[in-house]
């Protein structure tokens, strides 16, 4: 359990209806302070080239570090937003799953800084991702 009393199936519950289940994200894991997840490398997620989409695995390192800092405050007095992401791809996949592992860097009041390492099924890095989050007040 989490500060806001999440498990990994309730979590999971988030995912539904948005492009985490278009696209076949799922969570995996949740630790104190981080998350895992996958995502199939398939035609949902495929560049014009056969690769994984470099916007795909943003989208997978976005998903988890956002549900990671929801997971961190009281969910029915704050919201977690989304201020500013960047990822570097290294190397190139076209087949099987993506790994995402997203880890606190700063859990603080008002601002959260995370980030994603994401891997192929070998466990070499395809992408790593920073994304700041702002913490704010629900209306």
């Amino acid at each position: 359990m989490h500060k806001n009393n999440s498990t990994v199936e309730r979590v999971k519950e988030w995912c539904k209806n948005t492009m985490m289940e278009h696209i076949g994200i799922e969570i995996t894991e949740i630790g104190d302070k981080y998350i895992c997840g996958k995502m199939p490398v398939d035609h949902r997620t495929h560049q014009p080239m056969g690769l994984l989409h470099g916007g795909a695995s943003v989208v997978l390192a976005e998903s988890l570090a956002s549900m990671g800092a929801a997971l961190q405050v009281d969910l029915e007095k704050k919201a977690c937003v989304g201020l500013e992401i960047n990822a570097n791809h290294m190397r190139g996949i076209r087949e099987g799953w993506a790994y995402g592992k997203a880890s606190a860097i700063h859990v603080g009041q008002t601002t959260q800084v995370w980030e994603t390492k994401i891997t192929n099924e070998a466990g070499d890095l395809i992408c790593i991702s920073r994304m700041t989050v702002a913490v704010i007040d629900k209306k």
